[in-house]
Order: C-alpha cells, then sequence, then structure tokens
C-alpha cells in the first residue's frame, strides 16, 4: 500500500505521477480503500465504500493510460460523494433512516461527469439527515453518527457535508463532493482545515442530487488545495437540459487557466474584519494575519462591510418554505418521526404553516440583497473573512446554544447565488484548523480562486497532516 506521504497529496501531483506512471490508479485507490476501510469507521466518514465499482474504473483508467489515453487531470483520481448523489446500484440514503434503502436507477450529472473525467468513485460520504432539512441541534442527526473531525475525534467536521470534510482531511480520498445550501461546504472545510469551493449559482448541475431549497442548493468540491478546486470545477461546471436552473452553456464553463490569467492582475480586496459580532480571538488574530499575506503580496486591502439588513430571517424563511416542499412527502407520511434528530420530527410540519406571503416578501427582500451587493463588488474583486468566528464545535455540543450567532457571509452567500472558497490559515493552541473565506461577485469564481491560491502560495497551512492512525 502507498503510505501517507503518497496519500495526502493534491490532485494535481496525484495526476502528474499517474500520467507519469510513477505511480497507477489501482494501486492509489487500493490505498485509499485500504484506509477508507481503517479509518473511515473511526471516523463515521462513510454510508457506503463503492469498493468493486472504484476498482473497475481504476482499472479501466489504466488501461486507457497505457495506451495512450488521458482523460485530463483527474484520469485515475479517486474520490468520495455525499451520499444525497444518486450512483447507479448504491444506496442514495440522504443521511437519513426512512431512507436508507432508497436506490435510483441512474447516476447524478456530476457523478457521470466526474467518470467520464476517469475519476474512480470510491465510496457515498456520511451526511446529517436529509442535509439539515428538517433542522437538527446535535452532529449525531444522521444515520451513520456524528461524523468526527480528524484533527480532534472528540470535535465535529460541521455542515450536511460532515463525511466530506472528514474524508478529505484525513486523507481517505484525494478529494470529495459536498453541497451547500447554507455553510454545508464551506463550514466542513473551516473546521477540518481542507479547502472548500461553493460555486455559482447554477454553474454546477443538481441533476441527480437530492432537493433541499431549489433557490439555493449548490455541489462543489472539498480537496486539499486551491488550485485541485479550480481542477474539479472545470469537469463539473456545464449547462445541463436536466436542470432547469443550470445556467447557460457560456456561462455555466469553467476553465482552470482563468484563474492564472486573473493572477496576473493585482486583487482588490474587501476584508470583511467586523462581520463577525464576537469571533474567538484566535481566529481574529489568524484572520488578520492571512490578509496581511494578501496585502504583502500584491493584493490592494481595504475595508468593507456588507449592508445590514434582516438577511438570516430572510434566509431562515427561505430553507424553511422551499423544504418543506421538497420534503412534504415525508411530512405527510409522517416518516419524519424516523429522523435520528428530535427536532426533525416537528420543523417540518412547523415550516408548512408559513405563509405564502411571508416566503414572497422575503423574495423582495432578498432581490434587494442581490442589488445592494453587487453594486459593492463594483469596488472590490473578492471579499475576504473568517469563514467562522470558531473552531470546531465538540460532538455532544447542542448546536442551538454553541452557533447561535448570526451568519452574514453565510446567509448573504447563499441567498445571492455568490462563488465563495475556504481555506485554511492557522491553527489554535489545541490544535484545531481556522478557515479563510474569499467571497465573489457572481460568475467570479475565478477571481476567489485566484485569491485562495495566491494565499497558498506563500503559506503551509494546506500541507499539515492530522495525528490520524
Amino acid at each position: 500500500m502507498l503510505g501517507e506521504e503518497i496519500l495526502f497529496l493534491d490532485v494535481t501531483e496525484l495526476s502528474r505521477r499517474i500520467h507519469a506512471r510513477q505511480i497507477t490508479s489501482v494501486e492509489l485507490t487500493e490505498s485509499y480503500l485500504d484506509r477508507s476501510r481503517r479509518l473511515g469507521p473511526q471516523l463515521n466518514a462513510y454510508v457506503t465504500i463503492t469498493e468493486k465499482l472504484a476498482l473497475e474504473q481504476a482499472h479501466r483508467a489504466d488501461a486507457e493510460l497505457k495506451a495512450g489515453h488521458s482523460r485530463g487531470p483527474l484520469h485515475g483520481i479517486p474520490y468520495a460523494a455525499k451520499d444525497l448523489l444518486a450512483v447507479r446500484g448504491y444506496p442514495t440514503t440522504w443521511g437519513a433512516k426512512p431512507c436508507a434503502q432508497q436506490q435510483f436507477d441512474y447516476d447524478a450529472t456530476v457523478i457521470r461527469r466526474l467518470e467520464q473525467a476517469g475519476a474512480v468513485l470510491i465510496g457515498k460520504a456520511a451526511m446529517i439527515e436529509l442535509a439539515g432539512g428538517m433542522n437538527y441541534r446535535f452532529a449525531s442527526a444522521s444515520v451513520t453518527g456524528a461524523a468526527k473531525n480528524p484533527w480532534n475525534t472528540e470535535y465535529w467536521t460541521c455542515g450536511s457535508s460532515s463525511g466530506s470534510g472528514a474524508i478529505v482531511a484525513g486523507a481517505l480520498a484525494a478529494f470529495a463532493l459536498g453541497t451547500e445550501t447554507w455553510g454545508s461546504i464551506l463550514c466542513p472545510s473551516s473546521f477540518c482545515g481542507v479547502a472548500g469551493l461553493r460555486p455559482t449559482y447554477g454553474r454546477v448541475s443538481r441533476y441527480g442530487a437530492m432537493a433541499l431549497a431549489y433557490s439555493m442548493d449548490k455541489i462543489g468540491p472539498l480537496a486539499r488545495s486551491a488550485e485541485d478546486l479550480g481542477t474539479i470545477l472545470q469537469v463539473l461546471a456545464a449547462h445541463d437540459p436536466a436542470d432547469a436552473s443550470s445556467l447557460p452553456a457560456a456561462e455555466a464553463a469553467f476553465h482552470a487557466s482563468s484563474v492564472a490569467e486573473r493572477r496576473a492582475r493585482p486583487l482588490r480586496v474587501g476584508y470583511l474584519e467586523k462581520m463577525w459580532a464576537k469571533p474567538m480571538p484566535e481566529v481574529a488574530a489568524a484572520a488578520d494575519a492571512a490578509v496581511h499575506v494578501l496585502a504583502a503580496n500584491g493584493a490592494h486591502v481595504e475595508d468593507a462591510a456588507f449592508p445590514e439588513g434582516p438577511w438570516d430571517e430572510i434566509g431562515n424563511i427561505t430553507v424553511a418554505v422551499e423544504g418543506a416542499s421538497a420534503f412534504y412527502p415525508l411530512i405527510s407520511s409522517g416518516r419524519v418521526a424516523q429522523l435520528a434528530d428530535p427536532l426533525g420530527h416537528v420543523s417540518g410540519y412547523a415550516n408548512l404553516t408559513i405563509g405564502a406571503n411571508d416566503y414572497h416578501r422575503a423574495q423582495r427582500i432578498r432581490r434587494l440583497l442581490q442589488e445592494k451587493i453587487d453594486a459593492l463588488y463594483g469596488r472590490y474583486d473578492v471579499l475576504v473573512a473568517a469563514c467562522q468566528p470558531s473552531t470546531a464545535t465538540l460532538l455532544t455540543a447542542n448546536l442551538e446554544t454553541e452557533l447561535t450567532y448570526s451568519d452574514p457571509i453565510g446567509v448573504i452567500g447563499n441567498l445571492c447565488g455568490l462563488p465563495a472558497v475556504s481555506i485554511p490559515c492557522g491553527f489554535t493552541k489545541n490544535g484545531l484548523p481556522v478557515g479563510l473565506e474569499f467571497l465573489g461577485r457572481v460568475l467570479d469564481d475565478a477571481n476567489v480562486l485566484a485569491g485562495a491560491t495566491l494565499y497558498q502560495q506563500h503559506t503551509d497551512w494546506q500541507r499539515r497532516r492530522p495525528p490520524l492512525t
């Protein structure tokens, strides 16, 4: 089996070695599968390991490379997919007991695109039940139990893409797919010390993915570096006629080379230093230090601030109403009573009582917010802030009391469909990662990746390894 010094490499370097025939896809896949079988249960990272499929895809990848045919930089690279993405022949549980036996006879578009790119699917990542769509108080709200943070297994990984964060941080796969409606890519990336990308809304097809809030759901990658994220987005981003929210072809397409092109010009950075009301001092210090790195390496940094407004309330109403619609069969049948978290037993019924006037008023205010944010980007290429005001929470924490802070960057970014990246920017004294977020204008995914890449070229936080055995 290949050692940790290989398994913790980023996609770019793994691809180089596979194409140079220094390692094979089968060797890499078998090594990640072995690590996933050994460490995955310790972290509650997987729902299903797709070993048979993975080995078939890895052997095919090696045979094609031997014949001189490369499908691109993801050819032969093993990955995991959040278990709300349909994979033909395997359960897609949505992380929830009432859906534990659910299967689909087709692949989600993102799964199909990655297969066409030669990537190797090694497993379905654990997740919070229904991606948190019925609300939850505890990290254990999942058919697989609480996902544990590789940096300290007494702590959580955060968000509904909880298993995806554990898998990437623990090097159980080279990258993973997550989804975000309100923080579930960026928060796990921050808590787990990895890179995560929430693309522009509509850039990546959601066909074959569980719906939570149709006007906010997005699919994106978690990986070791910002460079990896651009490579993966290039494969995922495309128009899909099967997804009504998919952007037109010219807008949906993304080329990783655009990140390097964007790096040729200095970035105008707006620092949201005062965004969090009461950040942990170590988190605030890490974010300040990160912004100094950007400024010292060519970025033009100014203070910035979001417009004030009832944004959290608007986000909550939007998710509640659209989630109640998406999960109406589970609510009306009473099967929500099978969910692991007691809050999920009642929230759906409460959400069904929200009136049409409240929802439509929220969408009018949302449109006003989008106009204000678009105007703000007339001054900045990217906005930067600590991704979260704290580090990872304990597995036993009651999230209603431990994560009670207002989340302007999360709700504004998702209500407006903005691209964002979180990358590690330091560690606290107790060894938990701190995340730095880059937030861009709609379709400016290259800007957020350029900012994150600039920072990572002058720091080495992404090379740290958690103390897993």
